[in-house]
């Protein structure tokens, strides 16, 4: 996974289908500084594009790096710094919706 490829934190999927209708699933995922955010997601649009040929339709928050957001439509990717994951806390926010930890590949 993207964020496992940059030393990402905590990599979570939240399955939404059954709560909203405006899009399918988060994926929140923590990096320990701004340049490490960055490079998350960055690294996340590199491989969505390369294995989708899919380029986010809107993209949120590199310029402060302390939380950005890629919006693939069906799927928003939240890459936060872990102060503030801690502090928008999105998996409680959504905890009604099953969460997927995907197994990280050594």
């Amino acid at each position: 996974m993207a964020a496992e490829d940059k030393l990402g934190r905590d990599t979570v999927v939240l399955d939404l289908r059954e709560l909203v209708d405006s899009f399918d699933a988060l994926v929140v995922a923590s990096g320990r500084n701004d340049r490490q955010v960055r490079a998350i997601a960055e690294e996340v649009e590199r491989l969505v594009e390369i294995a989708l040929d899919l380029k986010p339709l809107r993209v949120e928050g590199f310029a402060g790096a302390e939380w950005i957001a890629l919006d693939y439509g069906d799927v928003i990717v939240h890459v936060f710094d872990e102060a503030a994951r801690e502090y928008y806390d999105l998996e409680h926010l959504w905890n009604a919706a099953p969460a997927f930890r995907p197994a990280a590949i050594a």
